[in-house]
């Protein structure tokens, strides 16, 4: 028997939830037989598919890890100039949806497309992924530790190795997750930039092919690679389980490392990531927005289309972040091998396309659940199902931050359940859950394939304007709707930055 069978059971139906997707794939892949799936998957394509689609992930997870963690490392425990600046603006490319980072950068270099452009794109758009829990790790992680490696003779690059990686790492792993599973399930960039991937593969086979087995079957592959990429950062989390501390230690601020003659260059190498992942999309947009509102009733549409996208968005992000709270929840205060079964299952749709998840909620909306069909609440249910990873990854950290006794000292003087959770738990945890509520939020405004097959029969978003618009080569009309997108997922990008404490952590001074 679970050791909270409420909790569990709200868990339980969460992880249906995510994994509702993965049974219109098994539902579909089975209807034609073994052959019929074994002739579309153990084919040489389908391995040349895997290997790049494997490589894509690996550099782009890496390179990730390279600049995220350097960026925290500069803006936390360096003197570095402007570094509350730098660490808001290394936040904002979450904001940016991989296809309009990719046709900026095709509009501005002609002929760009391949294996790299697309890794170069994908990185600037996903770097934030690791640069903002390992920010919020090393502004939370206690100094006693770096200071008596220091009292024992060892350097800053050594303590850094030995003591502070370790604090670090568990951050490390969990943003390296989501941007592997990330990288598994673009579109955008990839279709843009005219790289072979599953995604890819799997839209080109639904939409020109019009073989949606064919599609169905490809998908279940890419559900075989996620499961090979959970099992790895599984691996890791285990062998990384020795580092982590049962307290948050003294909340002290930590002393800054003196940059010396690499001052500035630090700084125009942080200018210098900000510009391409920011300022390219940026200019490439206001050199079109004018002549884009210029039409008669162009501003109604942009103004109907954001309303649209706001509303659809909060349902989204409301909707995943209640589902993801019993996930999160269960995974640290009961730890077990169901807690961990729920917790991983939530991940396995995070890593399908868009459209592939669209296809499987209208195939439910149509069959079994008739009343949501075309419903903006069908639409929130595939946005649960593709981003309520982002969610439990912070309830989980907040919830690890407060302290287990006080809902022990609360249920001890008679309070129930749902009153412990209601008045303690919950106003404990509610950074984190307002966190991971807006990274969802900013997936909800971003997505697309999702959105254009679920959402109710005459609403468009930014994201679905921005693509009809760009479909007919109308750039200037759609440039509008890419500024806007941008805005509207600007503000939560600056609170995530802003919820790391980087921007209102002080110094002790600097290291010679």
């Amino acid at each position: 028997m679970p050791r909270r069978p409420a909790l569990s059971l709200a868990a339980l139906g969460a992880a249906a939830v995510a994994v509702l997707p993965l049974v219109y794939l098994l539902v579909r892949a089975v209807e034609p037989g073994w052959a019929r799936w074994a002739d579309t998957v153990l084919t040489a394509r389908v391995a040349e598919l895997t290997a790049r689609s494997l490589a894509l992930a690996a550099v782009v997870t890496v390179s990730c890890v390279v600049l995220g963690v350097g960026s925290a490392v500069a803006v936390t425990r360096t003197d570095l100039p402007a570094r509350r600046a730098f660490a808001v603006l290394a936040a904002l490319p979450l904001a940016v949806p991989t296809y309009i980072a990719a046709f900026t950068w095709v509009s501005t270099f002609r002929g760009l497309e391949g294996f790299w452009p697309a890794a170069l794109v994908l990185t600037l758009c996903c770097y934030p992924y690791v640069f903002l829990p390992v920010t919020a790790a090393l502004v939370g992680a206690d100094p006693a530790q770096e200071e008596v490696s220091a009292s024992l003779g060892r350097g800053p690059l050594r303590t850094g190795l030995a003591v502070t990686l370790g604090q670090i790492r568990p951050a490390v792993s969990a943003g390296a997750l989501l941007v592997a599973l990330y990288v598994l399930s673009d579109f955008g960039a990839v279709s843009i930039l005219r790289t072979d991937t599953f995604t890819r593969a799997v839209f080109v086979t639904f939409d020109l092919g019009f073989d949606r087995t064919g599609a169905v079957m490809l998908s279940t592959a890419l559900v075989g690679l996620t499961v090979v990429v959970l099992g790895a950062e599984s691996a890791t989390r285990t062998r990384q389980a020795r580092y982590t501390r049962l307290g948050s230690g003294a909340r002290r601020p930590h002393p800054r490392q003196r940059l010396g003659r690499a001052r500035w260059p630090a700084a125009t190498a942080m200018a210098g990531l900000s510009a391409l992942a920011l300022g390219l999309p940026a200019v490439n947009l206001a050199r079109r927005l004018a002549s884009g509102v210029s039409e008669p009733g162009a501003l109604g549409e942009v103004a109907r289309a954001t309303g649209a996208t706001l509303s659809l968005a909060g349902a989204g992000a409301a909707l995943t972040t209640a589902l993801a709270l019993p996930v999160g929840l269960l995974a640290v205060r009961a730890p077990g091998r169901l807690s961990a079964l729920l917790e991983r299952l939530t991940y396995l749709s995070h890593a399908l396309p868009g459209v592939v998840i669209g296809l499987s909620l209208v195939f439910f909306g149509v069959n079994v659940a008739y009343p949501l069909y075309q419903s903006t609440w069908l639409l929130a249910l595939g946005y649960a199902a593709l981003f309520m990873p982002l969610a439990v990854a912070g309830i989980a950290a907040a919830a690890a931050q407060a302290p287990a006794v006080l809902e022990e000292v609360a249920a001890s003087l008679g309070a129930r359940p749902l009153g412990v959770l209601r008045r303690v738990t919950l106003p404990l945890m509610l950074p984190g859950v307002a966190s991971g509520a807006a990274l969802v939020f900013i997936a909800c405004v971003k997505e697309l394939p999702a959105t254009l097959l679920l959402r109710p029969t005459g609403m468009d978003t930014l994201a679905t304007e921005l693509w009809t618009q760009t479909s007919v080569a109308a750039y200037a009309a759609a440039t509008p709707y890419a500024a806007l997108l941008l805005m509207v997922s600007a503000g939560p990008a600056w609170l995530l930055a802003r919820r790391t404490g980087v921007l209102a952590e002080r110094g002790t001074g600097v290291l010679r």
